[in-house]
């Protein structure tokens, strides 16, 4: 065998891999995450809703692999969405004094903010509210990927 067929087939090799790594990062959180909250359950969440807010695709930071999308409530006790999400390893919901909607933003912000919980479903979510934290002193929620430290999406609710 030439050494330029071995390199093409060590090239093709190693892009198949890269491939199928890349694809097994975005298919393992869809196969692994929970079944998504109930009608029951979204409605119990939004039972005392004091805001809400919009997810929605066209922010700065938001592209084909990042993105929400939906109607966002939050209350004392939960803050839920009736809406989608882009799937992803790690998310974690944030409250934030400040609407931010870019990478640079979230960092620069990042110690005004308090993390509510994890975010384990990608299709509608409840995430209980911990003791402690008033959504009211807050203005925006952020989903943020901890894992790759990526921007997903953000709604302004007051």
């Amino acid at each position: 065998m030439n050494a330029r067929r071995t390199a093409l087939l060590a090239a093709s090799h190693v892009a198949v891999a890269a491939a199928g790594f890349a694809a097994g990062l975005y298919t393992l959180p869809i196969l692994i995450a929970p079944a998504p909250p109930s009608a029951e359950e979204i409605k119990a969440a939004t039972a005392r809703v004091q805001f809400t807010g919009e997810f929605r695709r066209d922010l700065k930071d938001s592209d084909l692999l990042h993105w929400g999308e939906g109607t966002v409530s939050i209350g004392p006790d939960a803050i839920s969405l009736v809406g989608r999400l882009a799937p992803g390893p790690d998310y974690k919901l944030y409250l934030s004094p400040e609407f931010v909607e870019t990478e640079a933003d979230f960092i620069r912000l990042k110690k005004t903010m308090v993390r509510v919980g994890d975010v384990k479903t990608f299709e509608n979510f409840v995430v209980s509210v911990p003791a402690g934290i008033d959504p009211g002193r807050y203005s925006a929620v952020i989903i943020w990927c901890e894992r790759f430290s990526q921007f997903i999406t953000a709604a302004k609710y007051r």
